[in-house]
């Protein structure tokens, strides 16, 4: 099962950590884990290589596990555009828990 933890400071989604195989079907075949990945790097290419901002990365393939931190102190449009990411995220995630329950968790920290 992929497991995907939302880091929340009050209202504000600091970033995400993704980890596990969705275990939907083989790799390569496997049509969950190709959605959450797709999305999850749509969220990094934008916030890092479109807006320029320096967001935390870290990818490691011997876990299957993603970690995303926001940078603090962001200007305020900045600070808007990330937050309806990743908000924008949170939602398409959970709506591919409600549609494959057994292979996609969603969930939120502080």
């Amino acid at each position: 099962m992929t497991t995907v933890t939302f880091r929340m400071e009050g209202d504000r989604i600091t970033g995400f950590d993704c980890k596990g195989h969705s275990g939907y079907a083989e790799a390569g075949a496997d049509i969950v884990c190709a959605a959450v990945t797709s999305s999850v790097r749509l969220v990094d290419a934008t916030v890092n290589d479109v807006l320029g901002l320096a967001a935390s990365v870290k990818i490691r393939e011997q876990d299957a596990s993603i970690s995303f931190r926001l940078p603090g102190g962001l200007a305020p449009t900045a600070e808007s555009t990330c937050q309806s990411l990743l908000a924008g995220l949170m939602v398409y995630l959970t709506a591919l828990h409600d549609e494959y329950p057994d292979n996609i968790e969603v969930l939120e920290d502080e």
